[in-house]
C-alpha cells in the first residue's frame, strides 16, 4: 500500500502572535515552529500503521521553503520512507493543494492523508481541494479507518454525531483526533532520517483568486466585572448588552 501524507509547519501553540507594520506578514523572530499536530499525530501515524499492516511505502510532502526541512526530517524520523518538498512559500490552501495534487497525479498512491486542519489558520480546505483536483473520494474528519481488500470503512465526525462510510481505494482522508496515537521518534529513527531521501520539487504556476489584505489581532480582553449576586437588574443589563452585540 502506497500512502502520501501531507504535512505542514505551524507555530507552537505557546508562540506570541504578532504582525509587521503592513499587517500582512507574521513575525517569525523567536517563534518555535512544529509539525502541525493533526498531520503528525494522526495522519502520519495512521499511515505508518497501515504500512505495518499491509506493507508498502509512506511518503510525506510539504509545501514550503528550506527552513521547513527540520519538520520534514522529523516525519522521516517517526517512520516515513521518503520526503518531498515543493520549493515555494504557501500562499493559501488552494495554492498548496495545487502543488500537492500536481505531484500526486504522477504517482500511484492508494491513500492521501492530510490533517483535518492546521492549528494556525484552521481552514480545513486542503484535503477537499486535493480530492477535487484528483477526482477522488474524500472522507473528512476521520476518527477511525479500517481496510478490507480495496474497501475502506471510515468513521467521521459530523454535526451532532458520527457517521460510518464505506468507499473504495484510492481516497483522500483528513485525519482527526482519535485516528491514531502519537509516536515519539527514537534515536535509531533520528539517525536513519539523515539517510532517507528528501527531494526538492519546483513549484508549478498557480493563479489564485484570493488577495491577502491584512491580519488583525482580536481586541484585548476586558477586565473582570464584579456584580453583586443580589443585583439581578445589573446582571440582566449586562446580558442584554451582550445580546445586542451578537
Amino acid at each position: 500500500m502506497n500512502i502520501l501524507v501531507c504535512i505542514s509547519k505551524t507555530p507552537d501553540t505557546t508562540s506570541k502572535v504578532s504582525f509587521d507594520g503592513s499587517g500582512q506578514h507574521y513575525i517569525e523572530d523567536g517563534v518555535q515552529f512544529i509539525m502541525n499536530p493533526y498531520d503528525e499525530w494522526y495522519a502520519l501515524v495512521r499511515a505508518l500503521e497501515l504500512k505495518e499492516q499491509f506493507g508498502g511505502q509512506v511518503d510525506v510532502i510539504h509545501v514550503g521553503p528550506a527552513t521547513s526541512e527540520m519538520i520534514i526530517r522529523k516525519a522521516l524520523a517517526i517512520g516515513a520512507d521518503a520526503a518531498y518538498r515543493v520549493d515555494a512559500v504557501a500562499k493559501d490552501a488552494y495554492f498548496t493543494a495545487c502543488q500537492i495534487s500536481d505531484y500526486a497525479k504522477k504517482k500511484n498512491y492508494d491513500i492521501l492523508f492530510v490533517g483535518k486542519e492546521t492549528i494556525d489558520h484552521n481552514g480545513s480546505e486542503v484535503g477537499s481541494f486535493i480530492a477535487a483536483m484528483l477526482d477522488l473520494p474524500f472522507v473528512s474528519y476521520t476518527t477511525k479507518l479500517s481496510i478490507n481488500d480495496q474497501l475502506v470503512q471510515a468513521t467521521n465526525e459530523i454535526e451532532g454525531g458520527i457517521e460510518v462510510v464505506e468507499v473504495s481505494l484510492p481516497i483522500v482522508v483528513s485525519a482527526a483526533k482519535g485516528l491514531a496515537e502519537q509516536r515519539i521518534p527514537n534515536m535509531k529513527g533520528i539517525m536513519d532520517a539523515k539517510k532517507k531521501p528528501l527531494e526538492i520539487i519546483p513549484a508549478v504556476d498557480v493563479n489564485t483568486n484570493i488577495e491577502l489584505v491584512r491580519f488583525e489581532l482580536p481586541p484585548n480582553k476586558s477586565s473582570v466585572r464584579m456584580i453583586d449576586p443580589n443585583n439581578i437588574n445589573e446582571l440582566l443589563s449586562v446580558f442584554s448588552d451582550d445580546l445586542k452585540i451578537i
